[in-house]
């Protein structure tokens, strides 16, 4: 794997350690929903999908 490609997996995972991180999580923590979801739910699934989203697109780059 290039050098490039295994930076930018790791700023995508400290990115999602700082995006799921308590303090940051519990802003969602309220009584809104978004298609019949709570949005703490819908916030930490959309963040989950969104994650692998971009580490396919990165790791489909690399075997090209």
């Amino acid at each position: 794997m290039k050098k490039r490609h295994e930076q930018k997996l790791v700023v995508l995972s400290l990115t999602l350690l700082f995006l799921l991180n308590v303090p940051l999580v519990m802003i969602f923590d309220q009584e809104a929903s978004f298609f019949g979801f709570p949005s703490i739910y819908f916030f930490i699934f959309l963040l989950w999908a969104v994650a692998i989203l971009v580490s396919f697109l990165i790791l489909k780059r690399h075997y090209e």
